[in-house]
């Protein structure tokens, strides 16, 4: 699985999905001010699902129609960064073919998940 980290997900969590043996890339690395609209079609066009702390990609994908490969938006405002690694990480362990191409909501404790 292919992921797109966007800037507010933190650093950290990045190298640890790396450690995992992801494929990612970082919005931080690429150009930290790309709009939304850029980071959702940078991931579409490599397939890859974007991991945010941004609740706008749920307008994009539900009022302006835009397609998408996978958006996980970590609800955690906070959340230091290792309660994020832990909670990303439990749910890749137990939700990991659920997810792909999904749009996904974590917030307060409970993972929702909506298929195309």
């Amino acid at each position: 699985m292919k992921f797109l980290i966007d800037v507010g997900v933190g650093k950290r969590v990045e190298e640890f999905l790396a450690v995992e043996g992801f494929d990612i890339k970082a919005v931080r690395d690429i150009n930290p001010s790309m709009s939304d609209r850029e980071v959702l079609n940078l991931a579409v066009s490599e397939k890859r699902m974007i991991i945010t702390m941004d609740k706008d990609f749920g307008e994009l994908v539900y009022k302006s129609n835009l397609s998408h490969k996978g958006i996980l938006i970590l609800r955690l405002e906070d959340a230091n960064i290792t309660d994020k690694i832990k909670i990303l990480s439990e749910i890749i362990t137990n939700y990991i073919d659920e997810i792909n191409n999904s749009f996904c909501i974590y917030y307060r404790g409970k993972l929702r998940i909506r298929r195309k």
